[in-house]
């Protein structure tokens, strides 16, 4: 039998190697000293931790961003420990108020429900499913009796609610502030509460709700939980957060050319930020792509080809990554037509002497969404008709059996002519 003392050694070599990975990539762990204490009782015990992630399902899809805090999930499963994912069904009614300069528009129960669903869909992309325990949190929250609410409201001052930044900001400035918005921190923190949960993830906007649910949990007696936050993701405008209200996003659910389009015009500077967060490359790889990258021997297309290859190949699998580097090396290196596009067919009756103006042109063929984006994509140089750009608005084009009409990088339309009318 093994003594004491080498149970002991494997056990700290143990804590040692899970404390790198879970601190690899993380913006910040509060506390550090009850994280490693709970590691080590872990360990000791063959324990695994409770490590929670809520979500409300506010919108349908799911971006790189969110990605980030599911890769560090990830690497918690892969070290034995137990995801609680929290599907915020009650709390989505209210809206995280979060970064908000006024109240979030409350979700009705149909669109929370079919937002979950997709959510859950997409997330096990990255989860393993058989090491996830799925919550929804309107199970502990619906039943709680006015009196609870009540008891619960009593746990936390309004001195304290308004630390929040967004809060703050917004009574400052004389912006309504309902009540029941108070009542989202105090509820994704109860969250913790009725799990009994170990640590919780987040991005760095989160750090206050994440602190509401330590608070809670001492105030009802429990051992708090540790929180961990991962860093938020720039958008493909290299500035904002990914967001999909702003279009800065790649979708987990596009399509893989699309995906390896958009992965294309990452800005260079961020290039291994998005290798670090938003795959699952090792770090080693990573390092080398780093170093590659600041001594000049991997060029920075190179490197951007591999991390559109990486994502494609993460979501959509090997084939459909090799598919999309041959049609990005097609479309866009060697300029040649993709070999599959959309067909629209127009009538003969719908032009003037065979003609038709490039802007209502583009409309028709769905290109744009109103004839100022058309009228934009032509003067900034983004439209072409059998490859030939087009510069002026007011040309007239001759609309033949199989013209092709790109617009951007990634848009192309062939035409069908039917002159049987």
């Amino acid at each position: 039998m093994l003594t004491d003392e080498i149970l002991s050694s494997q056990a700290e070599a143990e804590l040692d190697r899970q404390l790198a990975i879970i601190q690899r990539g993380a913006a910040e762990i509060l506390p550090m000293d009850a994280l490693i204490a709970k590691l080590r009782r872990s360990i000791r015990t063959n324990t695994p931790l409770k490590v929670k992630l809520g979500l409300d399902p506010t919108a349908p899809d799911i971006h790189l961003g969110h990605t980030v805090v599911f890769h560090k999930l990830r690497e918690f499963q892969q070290l034995g420990h137990i995801v609680q994912l929290v599907i915020g069904d009650f709390t989505a009614r209210i809206g995280d108020p979060t970064g908000k300069s006024e109240a979030r528009k409350p979700l009705s129960p149909e669109e929370v429900k079919e937002n979950a669903k997709t959510y859950t869909d997409q997330l096990f992309k990255v989860l393993d499913k058989e090491k996830t325990e799925i919550y929804f949190n309107s199970h502990w929250l619906s039943p709680l009796s006015f009196a609870e609410v009540t008891e619960l409201a009593a746990k936390c001052t309004v001195a304290r609610i308004l630390e929040r930044d967004d809060f703050s900001k917004r009574y400052q400035s004389g912006q309504a502030i309902s009540v029941h918005e108070f009542f989202y921190p105090l509820m994704q923190g109860y969250d913790s509460v009725a799990l009994k949960t170990d640590i919780e993830l987040g991005g760095t906007d989160q750090t206050f709700n994440l602190l509401m649910g330590r608070h809670l949990q001492k105030e009802y007696g429990q051992e708090e939980q540790v929180i961990l936050t991962m860093p938020l993701l720039e958008g493909l405008d290299g500035v904002k957060k990914m967001s999909k209200s702003l279009g800065n996003y790649i979708g987990i659910d596009e399509p893989p050319n699309e995906m390896y389009g958009k992965a294309m015009s990452i800005p260079d500077s961020l290039m291994v930020k998005y290798f670090e967060l938003a795959t699952d490359l090792s770090r080693e790889e990573v390092e080398r792509l780093k170093s590659g990258l600041a001594d000049g021997s991997t060029h920075p297309r190179d490197a951007k080809m591999k991390l559109a290859y990486t994502l494609v190949r993460m979501y959509h699998g090997e084939a459909a990554a090799q598919t999309a580097e041959h049609h990005f090396r097609t479309v866009f290196q060697k300029r040649e037509l993709p070999e599959e596009m959309d067909q629209v067919t127009i009538q003969a009756n719908e032009l003037e002497n065979g003609r038709m103006g490039v802007v209502p042109l583009l409309a028709r063929l769905g290109l744009v969404a109103t004839n100022g984006e058309a009228r934009r994509m032509i003067r900034q140089g983004g439209v072409r008709i059998d490859q030939e750009k087009v510069t002026d608005v007011h040309v007239q084009v001759q609309v033949k059996n199989g013209l092709v009409v790109q617009v951007g990088r990634r848009k192309f339309v062939r035409v069908r002519l039917d002159e049987s009318m």
